[in-house]
């Protein structure tokens, strides 16, 4: 996987965030990706061929190895890193919409026409929308995730030792070992907090928008439009329509 060319397409999500999504963005790269190429990747690459059991039957370890990681940890982590950034990836789509549209209108009409849009990354109307659905999809990718961790594992914690009973072809109880299990579960505990706070900040951001918008819409003033003399009040939610 390439982290480097997501690094470049959500680099562009910071002129368009707020001082919540830059800071979430920071620690998705700084303690998240970094620390999963750098780190967690060469951790949990031995986890399948250092995983012992205490028999000698022919496919046996395979089976244990397979019934307690239905999905590895790193690639589990991996899939969620892919998808909490996806989102963000709809706010650039929804600019470069904007700017196709600003650049077809001076085309139509000329240099000097009367702009579409005052700032093609400012966050209103449609745009907002699109900021506070993207915001929404990563707070539910995160907890979904953090959820099937815990569910899959019983808990973010990992033994050193785990009994494998009533699987075909092992015979009775078969005790297997983990690698490392201290290494990993300090990572696994460490990225479990890293996303925690994502999801904090998240919510912060959304709940920070809501008031802001809140609070711009009742300080705006209603304007009146004179048309074949009769005066109509726009509210502020047919303004956005309009826009």
């Amino acid at each position: 996987m390439d982290w480097k060319t997501l690094q470049a397409l959500l680099s562009g999500v910071n002129k368009y965030s707020t001082a919540f999504g830059r800071i979430w963005l920071s620690i998705v790269f700084v303690f998240r990706v970094l620390v999963y190429v750098v780190a967690a990747e060469r951790v949990w690459g031995d986890e399948q061929k250092d995983f012992d059991c205490n028999t000698k039957q022919p496919g046996c370890t395979n089976v244990c190895y397979d019934h307690y990681f239905p999905i590895s940890h790193i690639r589990l982590w991996a899939l969620q890193l892919i998808f909490v950034t996806c989102p963000s990836l709809l706010v650039i789509m929804h600019v470069a919409y904007r700017e196709d549209r600003e650049r077809k209108n001076r085309e139509k009409n000329g240099e000097g026409c009367p702009k579409l849009y005052s700032n093609t990354g400012k966050k209103h109307g449609g745009l907002w929308w699109t900021y506070i659905l993207s915001l929404f999809f990563k707070l539910t990718i995160e907890i979904t995730f953090l959820y099937l961790l815990h569910w899959m594992w019983d808990s973010f914690d990992l033994p050193r030792l785990v009994k494998c009973s009533n699987v075909d072809p092992c015979p009775n109880i078969v005790d297997c070992y983990i690698a490392r299990p201290t290494e990993k579960k300090v990572f696994t505990y460490f990225m479990v907090g890293a996303s925690s706070i994502c999801i904090v900040l998240t919510v912060c951001e959304i709940f920070y928008l809501i008031f802001k918008r809140v609070c711009s819409h009742h300080s705006s003033k209603p304007r009146c439009v004179t048309q074949e003399g009769d005066k109509h009040r726009l509210s502020s939610f047919d303004e956005w329509l309009m826009k």
